[in-house]
């Protein structure tokens, strides 16, 4: 199944047509407002940013699951990430990504990219996936893993027809 054919909802909770993005390269990122890794926003900004015009796509997801870091709902996250980081890439409805009620977009970036050992969970917020094209999964980065870490295997996909 292509990351595309899964539905998912802007903050505001209207249909987000993610298949109006095939042909694009993706990376979709579980997010935060309280979390040490709430800098990254700045980043993906940037990175989305430099490289839109060549058919590449951030999409951020809130998620409360881990410490609590994301409790606003999804509006006002957008809120938060407009003022404090300049965001304009789509930051969409907020997500389970783990457990009972693990929203289907989630499910299937895990089945296609597992974590370490193979683990089906994602372990924090920031976890970044970097999809093709043709909708599957290149790579998993970890919160750590600044935008730095995925520019190579971004610039690949990007210049795969």
């Amino acid at each position: 199944m292509s990351i595309h054919d899964h539905d998912c909802h802007t903050a505001r909770g209207e249909p987000f047509n993610l298949r109006a993005l095939r042909g694009q390269v993706l990376l979709i990122v579980n997010v935060a407002s309280q979390c040490g890794f709430t800098p990254q926003l700045r980043d993906l900004e940037r990175l989305y940013r430099g490289y839109r015009d060549r058919g590449f796509t951030v999409l951020g997801f809130p998620c409360n699951q881990f410490a609590r870091q994301a409790p606003e709902s999804a509006q006002a996250f957008c809120r938060f990430g407009e003022r404090e980081y300049g965001v304009t890439f789509p930051l969409l409805e907020k997500v389970r990504v783990n457990g009972p009620g693990t929203h289907p977009l989630f499910a299937e970036l895990k089945r296609q990219a597992p974590g370490v050992m193979g683990t089906g969970l994602i372990k924090w917020n920031f976890t970044k996936f970097l999809v093709g094209r043709d909708g599957r999964v290149i790579r998993r980065f970890s919160p750590r893993d600044g935008v730095e870490a995925l520019i190579a295997d971004l610039e690949r996909a990007l210049d795969e027809a």
